[in-house]
C-alpha cells in the first residue's frame, strides 16, 4: 500500500481498505482485492479504490508489470456484490454494472503487461476482470465462469465481447448460455488461462520476473501493437506495429541493449 493512497483514505475517514497494492519485487506491482469474507466481491467501494490504484500504478515509473489477485485462498473475485445490489433500483443496478465495466476497461488499458493470479474462484464480474488482463494463471483446484444467465441477466462488464475473442465464438456461447462453471484444467485446454499451478503467486512472480527483464518501453509498445492490431485487418495491424516499433528506436534503452550485447552483460533498462 502506497503512502499517498493510505493518506487519501485516512483523510476521508476510511477504516478499511478494500483494495491494496505494493511493490512486491523489483518493478513488479501487485494489486490485491481485500474482501475475503465476501469472496472479494466487487462493491462500489472496491471499484472506486481499484480505479484509483490502477491509475496510480500505471503512472508509477518503477512498475513494469502488474499482478492482480484476491485475498485469501477461496476466491479471486466472485463478481458483483449481490447483497449491495439487492438494495438498488433498476437504474442504480445499470449504473453499478457500468462502473464495473469502466473498471475492467481501465485494467485492460494499463500500458504495462498485466497478470491475473487466480488464487480462487472467478465468477461473473470477477472473471471479466481477469479477461481484461494480458495473461491468466489459475490455481489447479479453482472454478471459473460467466454465470450471469443463471441469475436472469447477462455478462455486462465485457464478458460477451472479450470471452469470444479469447476462446472462440462457439465455446464462449456455450459457457455463457449454460452458465457453466469450469475447472482450471478445462480453462487451460480452451485457452482461457495460460497456466495452472499449485502455487499461483509463485508462478505469477516467475513469469513477471521474465517480463520485467525486457525493455519497459518495448513492453508497452508491444502490448499496444498487439491489442490495437487484434481489432483490425492485417494490413492496418502491420502499420500499427510499424508505428509502435518506431517509438522504441530513439530510446536510451535501445542503446543500452546494444552496449550490453557488445559487453556481454545484462542490460540495465530505465524505461527511457
Amino acid at each position: 500500500m502506497t503512502e499517498a493512497l493510505l493518506k487519501n483514505h485516512l483523510d476521508k475517514g476510511a477504516k478499511i481498505l478494500h483494495v491494496t497494492w505494493e511493490l512486491i519485487h523489483e518493478h513488479i506491482g501487485c494489486i490485491t482485492i481485500n474482501r475475503p469474507e465476501v469472496a472479494n466481491a466487487l462493491s462500489q467501494a472496491v471499484l472506486n479504490e481499484l480505479q484509483t490504484i490502477i491509475k496510480e500504478i500505471d503512472n508509477h515509473p518503477q512498475v513494469y508489470c502488474t499482478i492482480i489477485t484476491g485475498a485469501g485462498e477461496k476466491a479471486f473475485c466472485a463478481g458483483a456484490d449481490l447483497k449491495e445490489r439487492r438494495g438498488m433500483s433498476d437504474k442504480e443496478v445499470v449504473k453499478a454494472v457500468t462502473r464495473i465495466g469502466e473498471t475492467v476497461t481501465m485494467l485492460e488499458q494499463m500500458s504495462m503487461p498485466t497478470i491475473a493470479a487466480l488464487n480462487g474462484v472467478a465468477f461473473g464480474g470477477g472473471l471479466e476482470l481477469a479477461l481484461a488482463c494480458d495473461i491468466r494463471i489459475a490455481n489447479e483446484h479453482i472454478k471459473m465462469g460467466l454465470t450471469e444467465t443463471s441469475l436472469a441477466i447477462i455478462p455486462g462488464a465485457g464478458g460477451t465481447q472479450r470471452l469470444p475473442r479469447l476462446i472462440g465464438l462457439g465455446k464462449a456461447k456455450e459457457l455463457i448460455f449454460t452458465a457453466k462453471a469450469i475447472r482450471a484444467e478445462e480453462a487451460l485446454s480452451i485457452g482461457l488461462v495460460q497456466y495452472t499451478t499449485d502455487d499461483v503467486m509463485k508462478k505469477s512472480l516467475i513469469l513477471a520476473d521474465k517480463i520485467i527483464r525486457n525493455g519497459p518501453v518495448a513492453l508497452r509498445q508491444a502490448k499496444l501493437a498487439i491489442n490495437s492490431g487484434a481489432e483490425t485487418d492485417l494490413n492496418t495491424g502491420l502499420q500499427l506495429e510499424h508505428l509502435a516499433y518506431k517509438e522504441t528506436i530513439p530510446t536510451k534503452d535501445r542503446i543500452e541493449a546494444l552496449e550490453a550485447f557488445k559487453e556481454k552483460r545484462k542490460p540495465n533498462y530505465k524505461g527511457q
